[in-house]
C-alpha cells in the first residue's frame, strides 16, 4: 500500500536520543545517552503514599473525571508558587498553563508562532527536540555562537537582525547539552536585546532545581516587565518524568494561544497526575528530595570528570556543570565521533553525537554524556570503554 503522507514528513526521522533507546532495554548495556534521573532519585513511596491518600479522598472521582485544558487548579496554584523559587513574581492562574511535560511547552509555542519558512534561534549547540519540532512546522533554526557562559549576546543581536526570527529558544540554567549556566548579567543583557527587537524568549528551564554547586541565579522571566518571555520548566528532573507533567508561565494571551492549541492536542494533561504533582509540591517534600538527591549527582559528575581525564585521549576537552544532568564535550583533533558510536554500541556503551545538537548539523568532534543514570562502577566502566575506543585501543 502507498500512502499519500503529508509534505512535513519528508526526510522527518526520530530524533538521534529516541532512536537509540531500543538498544537501551539491554540490561548489559552502560547508557550514558539518555536524559534520565537516576532510579534511586525517584521518589517511589512518596508517591506511593500520596496515591494512596488521593485514591481515599472524595476528590479522587473528579481527578479520574476529564478536566480543564488549562490544568488542575490546585496544581497551577502550587506551580505559581513553584516558580517563586527562580524568582518569578506577581503571575496568577491566567498566565499559568499545565502541560505534558516540558517539551509540550515548546510545541504549542511553535505551534502558535511558526508558520512555514519561518525561523527561530538557538544557542549552538542547543536542546535536540527543538530542532525535531521545527522540522515538523517546516520551520528553521539557526544557530547562535556559544561562549564559555552561554549564548554570544553580540551574534545573538547581530542574527536578530539578519534572520527576524519569531521567537528565541534558549536552556540558560545547565543547557542541554552543554550543562553551562549564563550569568546574571548576561541574562540581563540578553533580555534587553529582546526588548530592543521585540522578539519573544522561549526560556526553557528544566534543569535549574538541580543545582549541587554554586549560587542560584534568577531566571530571565523574573526580571521581565514586558511579557516577552515564556517561561517553560517541567517536574520530570526533579520528580518524576513518567508522570508527564510541567508547566508554562507567560503573558495572559499567549497562555489563551496554548490552550487553544492543547485542547487540539491532548485535551488536557492526566489530572492523576496533575493531582500528584500537587501533593508533592503541598506536602513539602521537594527540599527534603533534592537534598538527598543532589549530593548523589555531584558526586557522580566528578566520577565521570575524573574517568573523562583517567581515560579519554589529551585532546578532549568538556565542561564543568554545577549542576543539570550533562557533560559536554570534544576532540582537538579532527574526530568524527558518529564514526565510533557503532563501535561503542557493539561494546555496550552508549553516547549522543554532538552534531544532532548543532542547527547546521555541521559539527562532527563532540558528544554528550549524561551522569546521573548510571551507576559509579558504571561510569567508570564505561567512560574507560570509550576512551579505548576513541584511542583506537578497541
Amino acid at each position: 500500500m502507498e500512502f499519500n503522507f503529508s509534505d512535513r514528513m519528508n526526510g522527518l526521522q526520530a530524533n538521534a536520543i529516541r532512536a537509540i533507546f531500543k538498544y537501551l532495554s539491554d540490561p548489559n548495556m552502560i547508557s550514558f545517552a539518555g536524559g534520565m534521573p537516576n532510579k534511586d532519585a525517584l521518589p517511589v513511596k512518596i508517591l506511593d503514599e500520596l496515591n494512596k491518600k488521593l485514591f481515599e479522598s472524595p476528590n479522587i472521582y473528579g481527578v479520574l473525571q476529564y478536566g480543564s485544558t488549562e490544568g488542575y487548579m490546585p496544581l497551577r496554584e502550587s506551580s505559581i508558587e513553584f516558580v517563586k523559587r527562580v524568582g518569578i513574581k506577581n503571575t496568577s492562574v491566567d498566565n499559568t498553563l499545565i502541560i505534558t511535560g516540558g517539551q509540550q511547552g515548546i510545541d504549542l509555542t511553535c505551534k502558535i508562532f511558526l508558520n512555514k519558512g519561518d525561523c527561530i534561534l538557538v544557542e549552538d549547540p542547543t536542546y535536540i527536540a527543538v530542532l525535531h519540532i521545527l522540522k515538523t512546522y517546516e520551520a528553521k533554526a539557526y544557530g547562535v555562537k556559544s561562549d564559555a557562559d552561554g549564548i554570544n549576546t553580540d551574534d545573538l543581536e547581530e542574527k536578530i537582525k539578519r534572520y527576524r526570527p519569531k521567537f528565541i529558544y534558549l536552556v540558560p540554567t545547565f543547557g542541554n547539552p552543554t550543562g553551562k549556566t549564563y550569568p546574571a548579567e548576561k541574562r540581563k543583557k540578553i533580555l534587553e536585546i529582546a526588548v530592543k527587537y521585540g522578539t519573544p524568549i522561549l526560556e526553557d528551564d528544566p534543569y535549574c532545581h538541580l543545582r549541587f554547586e554554586g549560587e542560584a541565579v534568577p531566571s530571565i522571566k523574573s526580571i521581565d516587565t514586558t511579557g516577552l518571555v515564556i517561561y517553560n520548566t517541567s517536574y520530570s528532573k526533579i520528580i518524576s518524568p513518567g508522570i508527564r507533567c510541567g508547566v508554562c508561565v507567560a503573558d495572559s494571551e499567549i497562555i489563551s494561544k496554548m490552550t487553544l492549541c492543547k485542547q487540539a492536542t491532548d485535551v488536557h494533561t492526566s489530572t492523576l497526575s496533575q493531582a500528584l504533582v500537587d501533593g508533592f509540591l503541598r506536602g513539602n517534600y521537594l527540599d527534603a528530595h533534592l537534598k538527598s538527591i543532589l549530593p548523589v549527582y555531584l558526586r557522580k559528575k566528578v566520577l565521570m570528570k575524573e574517568a573523562i581525564k583517567k581515560y579519554f585521549p589529551s585532546d578532549f576537552e568538556c565542561t564543568n556543570p554545577n549542576g543539570g544532568l550533562f557533560v559536554f564535550g570534544g576532540f582537538k583533533s579532527r574526530v568524527n565521533t558518529s564514526d565510533y558510536f557503532m563501535k561503542a554500541l557493539q561494546n555496550n556503551v552508549a553516547y549522543v553525537n554532538g552534531v544532532e545538537f548543532y542547527a547546521a548539523g555541521d559539527i562532527y568532534n563532540t558528544l554528550r554524556l549524561n551522569f546521573s543514570n548510571a551507576s559509579d562502577e558504571q561510569i567508570d566502566k564505561g567512560i574507560a570503554m570509550l576512551g579505548a575506543i576513541f584511542k583506537g585501543v578497541i
